[in-house]
């Protein structure tokens, strides 16, 4: 079998994890295999971790397959019980040791500085230092909950060495990117504040050093789908073209979800149509709780990859009315880029984080945590929009979102040259 001549190893939250940081390692992949990389692995956790870390899950049997070329690797956790939290990264930095021993031409990029890019920061250390002169090239993403979760929460707390120790991890980095705009200016305002308690240089070293590179969507999978795939999948569902307006996303306090359920008992459009809540996630019982009584919310927890475009190119609206929670704040919003892509009817969202960066100018802006004017916003796009104003509406948010195309992305942030 003879040696790849160029790696790419991306270490990441993959699948079957429901996270926009899974689709982008996918995208990435899969683009990789087209720009002269002959070996591409995600490096991940074992299916039981992510279980048994409440993390909201594909169904493992309908998970879509990667092209050849493209390795998905599990390691087992290195240690017994004896060692609770380190035994899964010590199996991932060991594994990506090994790949550096070899002499491959390797990018290493990670998504999420809390573990990720530590594992890849260490292996580099490890491999250098046992001799291997790995020929090796880093770079660190920083996706929104790196900041909003992370590294706000030790700001918060007072623990200002654990803020050091994660900005230090991801400047160590040869680059270092950030998912939108809003990420980040946070970082920057993150380091300011690191900066003014430690009297240290990170708030100049991220202004100097970090880029944005959006997330990349896989544009084809989304744009055009077949109107008669569409019906079959509405079909299926026991849904109408252009008669529910569709939540898909995680079910979270953070995403709105229950403000979208409280406005949609107030919406003098919901005689016409249905409310859609798609996804998992932390807050879907206690939804569910709260519909129980309203047999016009329909719940679907086992929306796939596939189906995905043709619920949302079916929708009379797609509401996602996102909201800055301490522990979550939308830096981007990948399905709306998606929705955009997909067609159908009309965005409903708030300009939380990044939202409108992924948006543009083309969705129905409502006010974070304003449920009478959510309801307000959905009666109008569902009752009076006229078919000329959204079809501007849906021509526009594809133009946009087309600029996040995953062979775009990546040869922005892999510095490919295109004619």
């Amino acid at each position: 079998m003879s040696r790849p001549t160029r790696r790419l190893v991306i270490a990441v939250r993959a699948d079957p994890v429901i996270c926009g940081h899974s689709g982008e390692a996918r995208n990435l992949a899969e683009v990789a295999l087209t720009r002269g990389f002959d070996d591409v692995r995600l490096l991940t956790w074992p299916i039981p971790a992510l279980q048994s870390a409440g993390l909201p899950l594909k169904p493992l049997d309908r998970l879509l397959p990667y092209s050849p070329g493209i390795t998905v690797e599990r390691p087992e956790a290195v240690g017994d019980y004896r060692v609770p939290d380190g035994r899964h990264l010590a199996g991932l930095t060991g594994r990506l040791v090994e790949l550096l021993a070899e002499p491959v031409p390797t990018v290493c990029l990670s998504m999420y500085l809390v573990p990720h890019t530590q594992v890849i920061n260490d292996a580099v250390i490890a491999a250098r230092a046992a001799g291997f002169a790995p020929d090796v090239h880093t770079i660190a993403k920083a996706v929104g909950s790196d900041v909003t979760n992370v590294i706000r929460s030790c700001l918060r707390e007072g623990r200002f060495g654990a803020a050091t120790v994660l900005l230090t991890t991801f400047l160590a980095s040869d680059e270092v990117v950030a998912v939108s705009e809003y990420t980040r200016d946070e970082i920057i305002a993150a380091a300011e504040e690191v900066d003014a308690h430690c009297g240290t240089t990170f708030a100049e070293q991220c202004r100097d050093r970090v880029a944005v590179s959006y997330p990349p969507i896989d544009a084809a999978a989304f744009v055009d789908p077949d109107p008669d795939a569409v019906d079959a999948a509405l079909a299926r569902r026991g849904l109408r073209r252009g008669r529910y307006v569709l939540f898909l996303s995680r079910v979270a306090r953070a995403k709105g979800i229950y403000d979208l359920v409280i406005a949609y008992g107030q919406m003098r459009c919901r005689d016409d149509v249905t409310l859609v809540v798609a996804g998992t996630g932390p807050a879907l019982e206690h939804v569910r709780a709260m519909a129980k009584e309203d047999d016009r919310i329909i719940f679907l927890t086992d929306v796939d990859d596939d189906e995905k475009p043709l619920l949302m190119a079916g929708c009379a609206a797609y509401a996602l009315p996102t909201k800055p929670e301490p522990d979550f704040v939308e830096t981007f919003g990948i399905a709306l880029a998606e929705k955009a892509l997909a067609g159908g009817g009309p965005i409903i969202t708030t300009t939380t984080g990044g939202v409108g960066e992924a948006v543009g100018d083309a969705a129905v802006i409502v006010e974070a945590g304003d449920i009478g004017g959510l309801a307000d916003a959905v009666d109008r796009v569902v009752l009076d929009m006229s078919a000329e104003e959204r079809r501007d509406l849906e021509v526009r948010a594809r133009a946009h979102a087309m600029t996040f195309d995953r062979g775009a992305v990546f040869d922005q942030l892999f510095q490919i040259k295109t004619d």
